[in-house]
């Protein structure tokens, strides 16, 4: 019964990094024509992973300024 449930949290937590990386990707294809693009490393896939989207706005924002 606790293994199931540590089982969930680690598929959850890797579902996000995943989904993480794959926003950051498609962003960076759309956004490659301005040359903003952001690049895939481990801080910006924990800080998207975390935050969602905020965060990739966040992002952005630190980016361009």
């Amino acid at each position: 019964l606790n293994g199931d449930i540590m089982l969930k949290k680690i598929f959850k937590l890797l579902s996000k990094i995943i989904m993480s990386i794959v926003i950051i990707y498609m962003y960076n294809v759309l956004a490659q024509p301005l040359s903003i693009v952001i690049p895939i490393n481990i801080i910006t896939i924990s800080v998207v992973s975390t935050l969602g989207l905020p965060g990739l706005c966040s992002l952005i924002v630190l980016l361009v300024v």
